[in-house]
């Protein structure tokens, strides 16, 4: 007899329906898993045998064959082995075919029959929807998969039980098992507020600009100055995510988590990784191809502090990311691909010891010691920042007695406002803006655009630095509520553009 269940397979956020077939055929006590399983879904083996031992059964004796077809589809993952046991006892007869069809199984079973919360819930409820079919998961996994909106009325809907044995139940119909509900949180860490910070009038205001249009910012400044502090409040000033923001977040994160259980997302990600960070850490990879910190980073803010400290090449990895929102990660069976529209975040000093711009508290190896640090950054990384800003120590007295800032409340309404304009006018933030759409929707008025051509005829600036510059006066107009930016505009977006490292 060969039994059917349905599984996934991952690859990136989309899932692959994963047909696993039980077959038992006479001959000695065996247990095979064929269609290019990894190590984890090899050792389900035991698994399976503890769990079913655990209710009183014990594997038949006959030769045991697991086919998980596609077989050319590489399989990895503990979340095979409930699918496995419940093809087993329809092969055994303890279930029939018809209790397991409309569904989509996935869980992992411990070894005495219960159900482990496995990463991948929400994708895998995603792709049950699509095919309309029903999802059977560990209960800690059925908050997470409730989002997808699998539990409607007249479909399979979602069975999540503690252990193989109570799923085992709600199947026969001797004891069911309620359906998850959906939980609803609320932001549990309240944002930094801006009004902590002292001084740093310009570098305020670079940041309510990157927030509005989605720029990129990195800024240079001695230590101390408060550049980790600024960015660590941008999350504070950003808009609310949008329904399709938060399940793109919620996907990513279910891929990411070591286990399951993940709730759907209510607060933009801050990833702010140590410097010492690898390239697959940084954008993605590894053994199983798990998203990286820029896919964690979707929809949110990429902080990397520190940033001539981190590897050239995984640095080097990012200008792909930043130009196109998604990362590919290319195996020899499979090619995965993961969202990253991230806002790039970055934070240095002007010199390795921090002090450059002070003689009295700079070390005796400038200018060397400027020269072999910022060689570290490459000219095209440094290219793709739309802002680039100076921060300078605030004075002690300032400090001290100076005024709060305005708080972050103020310039998130003025960040929405202008980003519900942007959107209106060309579907998307500024910083996203490219081709005839820039040209079009960026055009300054007579005055910026003399500044703009005179600008053009003494710097070298790439075409991408000019189209930069473009977005940027975009959004400082969109600030200003302006129709089109102006001279000042265009200044202040060359200032930014021009500062030297």
């Amino acid at each position: 007899m060969v039994a059917h269940i349905k599984t996934v397979a991952f690859l990136g956020v989309d899932s692959v329906t994963v047909d696993v077939q039980v077959h038992l055929a006479p001959g000695h006590n065996a247990f095979t898993v064929v269609g290019l399983p990894d190590k984890s879904v090899a050792e389900s083996y035991e698994r399976v045998r503890a769990a079913l031992s655990a209710m009183g059964l014990a594997l038949p004796y006959e030769r045991i064959t697991i086919n998980l077809s596609p077989a050319d589809l590489p399989k990895e993952g503990s979340h095979y082995d409930l699918p496995i046991a419940l093809g087993l006892l329809v092969a055994m007869g303890g279930l029939t075919a018809e209790q397991v069809a409309p569904f989509v199984v996935m869980g992992e079973l411990a070894l005495d029959g219960a159900c482990t919360p496995v990463p991948g819930a929400l994708p895998a409820a995603m792709a049950a929807l699509e095919n309309k079919c029903g999802l059977i998961c560990p209960a800690a996994c059925g908050p997470e998969a409730a989002w997808s909106g699998l539990a409607r009325p007249g479909q399979p809907g979602i069975v999540a039980g503690d252990s193989l044995l109570q799923i085992v139940n709600h199947l026969r119909g001797t004891h069911l098992i309620s359906p998850p509900e959906v939980v609803v949180e609320q932001a549990s860490v309240e944002a930094l507020d801006m009004a902590d910070i002292r001084g740093q009038g310009e570098t305020r205001m670079a940041l309510e600009v990157a927030a509005a249009g989605g720029h990129n910012l990195l800024m240079n400044g001695p230590p101390g100055a408060g550049k980790s502090m600024l960015a660590s409040r941008l999350p504070g000033i950003l808009p609310r995510l949008t329904p399709r923001e938060r399940l793109e977040i919620s996907l990513i994160e279910s891929l990411g988590a070591q286990r399951g259980g993940v709730r759907l997302a209510h607060q933009r990600p801050f990833r702010a990784p140590h410097h010492s960070a690898s390239m697959a850490a940084l954008v993605g990879g590894g053994r199983h191809a798990r998203p990286g910190e820029i896919s964690l980073a979707h929809n949110g803010v990429l902080f990397l502090d520190e940033l001539p400290e981190f590897p050239r090449q995984a640095l080097d990895a990012l200008r792909q990311p930043i130009e196109t929102g998604a990362v590919s990660l290319a195996r020899a069976e499979v090619h995965i691909s993961y969202q990253a529209r991230f806002q790039l975040v970055a934070a240095m000093n002007p010199c390795r010891c921090g002090y450059a711009e002070d003689p009295d508290l700079a070390c005796h190896r400038l200018p060397i010691c400027r020269q072999e640090y910022l060689g570290r950054l490459s000219g095209p990384l440094l290219d793709r920042f739309d802002l680039r800003v100076n921060v300078p120590p605030v004075p002690l007295f300032e400090m001290m007695g100076g005024e709060k800032g305005e708080a972050s409340t103020d310039i998130a309404a003025r960040v929405g406002a202008a980003r519900e304009v942007q959107m209106a006018r060309q579907n998307c933030l500024n910083a996203h803006l490219d081709g005839e759409a820039l040209y079009q929707h960026g055009a300054p008025d007579s005055a910026g655009q003399s500044l703009l051509d005179r600008i053009a005829d003494t710097k070298k600036l790439s075409a991408r630095g000019f189209n930069r510059i473009l977005r940027v006066a975009r959004t400082l107009a969109d600030l200003d509520h302006r129709d089109s930016p102006n001279a000042e505009n265009i200044a202040t977006a060359i200032r930014w553009r021009d500062v030297a490292l």
